[in-house]
């Protein structure tokens, strides 16, 4: 786990520093409590969720990780498989921890495998206490925000596979408490999914249908609101999310950041394009996208698994987009320094 640092407005990280190692595939990250002055970063591994001791301007753990939730599904190797991502976020006001947990298969063909509390949104108290399932059916909630403005939940999932190039369509949508979102045996509301015709048609009528829906196979991933004050005035609140790519398609899709409008507090349910060009015409990946979040300036944070880079894109004063390039090294996430109206990630 690493933190990047640069001055206000430059364009490449002057400090880049392991704050903490020897963690389990590690992935979510959140500052606590929520504003500008936490005093812990939560981290997520596959298997559990521990927190640090944390003041403005660290760059190494100050003392050992302390374990907050101990068991999360599919942590260990006996239980280990499948979707691995772990993604946490506190509610706005401080008082609930979110983590989102992937299913272990595509769709559970094997009803023998151990889909225990997963493929769910899970609760708890900010301690690890309280552990409870906050929403389920959700196949891989790879990112999970709260939106600044409302306090609801927001999700970026990745869907099924297996049903061709067009189904079933990612999405990215708020999240409902106590909310079934269909998987494995529904999609997009009460379609059957066809290897379950005809499994529990009690649940068809309580499918809750997503918000935004994706080009299937998008693989969206990390998922922000923008915050900040660099970009003009209609981008406030609004969502950002990071389309890691697709592997299973005849034709490529994502690979790019994408622009979700919000009004009034609730999507429109359209998406747009906001950072491309990761594939060249000729069909090649180069780049990646996976987490997003806002920076202290208000410029986008990207990170790209393809490149190993961090992009950083800012809104200049002549009106015209710029992006430039924070160099990473090594593995793991990466932590941004908290803006002073909300927990960076």
């Amino acid at each position: 786990m690493r933190v990047l640092r640069a001055r206000e407005g430059a364009s490449r990280a002057e400090q880049n520093e392991i704050f903490a190692s020897g963690l389990s595939r590690p992935f979510g990250i959140a500052f606590y409590p929520p504003g500008g002055d936490p005093k812990w970063i939560y981290v997520a591994e596959t298997g559990r969720v521990v927190r640090f001791a944390y003041a403005s301007g660290d760059l190494k753990a100050r003392a050992k990780p302390e374990v907050i939730v101990p068991d999360l599904p599919g942590g260990g190797l006996l239980r280990g498989g499948g979707h691995w991502t772990r993604d946490i976020q506190f509610s706005k006001d401080g008082r609930k921890l979110y983590v989102s947990v992937g299913s272990h298969s595509n769709v559970w063909e094997d009803k023998g495998g151990n889909e225990e509390r997963r493929a769910n949104i899970l609760e708890y108290n900010p301690d690890g206490t309280g552990g409870r399932i906050y929403a389920s059916g959700i196949r891989n909630a790879v990112g999970i925000a709260v939106h600044p403005g409302t306090g609801e939940l927001w999700a970026s999932v990745n869907e099924r596979d297996g049903l061709g190039d067009d189904l079933v369509p990612d999405y990215i949508s708020r999240i409902r408490e106590g909310g079934f979102y269909g998987w494995p045996w529904y999609y997009i509301g009460s379609h059957p999914d066809p290897r379950h015709q005809g499994a529990h048609p009690e649940l068809r009528d309580k499918v809750l249908v997503p918000d935004v829906l994706l080009q299937s196979h998008s693989a969206s991933l990390e998922m922000t609101f923008y915050t900040g004050g660099q970009f003009p005035k209609e981008y406030s609140g609004e969502a950002f999310a990071a389309e890691h790519g697709s592997w299973n398609r005849a034709r490529r899709t994502g690979y790019k950041v994408i622009r979700i409008p919000i009004r009034n507090g609730a999507p429109t349910g359209e998406y747009e394009d906001f950072l491309t060009g990761f594939v060249t015409p000729d069909g090649q990946v180069w780049g990646r996208p996976v987490g997003v979040t806002v920076a202290k300036d208000g410029s986008l944070l990207v990170s790209d698994d393809g490149g190993d880079l961090i992009w950083r894109v800012s809104y200049g004063a002549e009106r015209s987009a710029r992006t430039a390039r924070l160099r990473a090294e090594g593995e793991g996430p990466v932590a941004a320094v908290p803006p002073a109206s909300k927990s960076a990630k």
